[in-house]
C-alpha cells in the first residue's frame, strides 16, 4: 500500500492481483503534491494490458504546469497522444487482427477548491460527501449502453453475455473520446478511484462505509479486506483521496 500526504490532500493507493488472475494488468498513480491521481485497468492479454496501463501512468506522471484548466488540457493531450501511439504500434506489430493493446483510465485532478474527473472505460470515480455516495463517472460499457439506449434494467443488462465489453478505452479505437466532469471540492469530501475488479465485489453501502472512515489509509484497508473476502476474480486497484 502506498500512502502519501501533501499540505492539503492525503491519499492511499493499492493494487492486488486478486485470487484468480496470474498477473496484474492494473496500474495506479498517486501524486497528492501535484493534485493528481490515476487508476488504469489494462486489457488485451497479460503483456499488452500491463503495458498499456503502465504507459498511461508514465505519460501522466510527468509534471504539468498551470491552473486546473491548463493541466486538464495537458492531461487530455497526453492521453490522446498515447492512444495514437498504441494504435500505431498495434498496426506495425500485430500479427493477428484481433490483437488489442488498451486500457481504461480514470484520473482526478485537483487545484484549490476545484476538481476534474477524466475517464474512458469502466474504471470509476466516486465522491463521498455529506454521508452520501455519488458515482461521478459513467461506465463506457455495453451494459451501460443497454441501460441508456435500450431501456434495459440494470439486472437485465448485467445478464447480457457481453455486458462487460467496453465501448471506450485508451488504445481501443482510432478516435479517443474522454468524458470530463468538473466540480467544486467541499471540506470533508473523499474521492475513490477504482478498477472494476474492486467495485464489482462490493455494494454501494460497503463503499460508502469504507469512505466514511477517518483516514484514506483505513478506508483503503477496509475496501481491500472486503473485496478479497469475496471471489476477487479480477485484478483490483483503488486510490482513496481525502482533504
Amino acid at each position: 500500500m502506498q500512502e502519501i500526504a501533501s499540505s492539503l490532500w492525503r491519499s492511499a493507493a493499492r493494487t492486488d492481483t486478486g485470487k484468480v488472475r496470474a498477473r496484474n494488468e492494473d496500474a495506479f498513480l498517486a501524486l497528492p503534491e501535484q493534485g493528481l491521481w490515476v487508476v488504469a485497468d489494462g486489457m488485451g492479454g497479460h503483456q499488452n494490458g500491463a503495458l498499456a496501463s503502465r504507459l498511461i501512468v508514465e505519460y501522466l506522471a510527468e509534471p504539468s504546469e498551470g491552473n486546473l484548466q491548463q493541466r486538464l488540457v495537458e492531461l487530455r493531450k497526453r492521453l490522446h497522444g498515447l492512444n495514437r501511439r498504441l494504435g500505431q504500434e498495434l498496426t506495425v506489430t500485430a500479427e493477428r487482427p484481433d490483437t488489442l493493446i488498451g486500457s481504461t483510465v480514470v484520473a482526478l485532478l485537483v487545484d484549490g477548491d476545484r476538481a476534474a474527473c477524466v475517464w474512458a472505460g469502466d474504471s470509476r470515480c466516486y465522491l463521498w460527501r455529506g454521508s452520501r455516495l455519488y458515482q461521478l463517472s459513467r461506465d463506457h460499457s455495453l451494459r451501460q449502453q443497454l441501460i441508456d439506449e435500450q431501456q434495459y434494467s440494470p439486472e437485465q443488462a448485467a445478464r447480457h453475455p457481453s455486458a462487460h465489453a467496453l465501448t471506450r478505452a485508451i488504445g481501443a479505437s482510432e478516435e479517443l473520446q474522454l468524458d470530463i466532469l468538473e466540480l467544486d471540492v467541499l471540506p470533508g469530501d473523499a474521492f475513490l478511484l477504482c478498477s472494476d475488479g474492486l467495485y464489482q465485489g462490493l455494494s454501494s453501502d460497503a463503499l460508502g462505509a469504507a469512505l466514511n472512515l477517518p483516514s484514506a489509509h483505513f478506508a483503503l484497508q477496509r475496501l481491500f479486506e472486503q473485496a478479497l473476502d469475496g471471489p476477487a476474480r479480477d485484478n483490483l486497484s483503488a486510490v482513496v483521496i481525502r482533504r
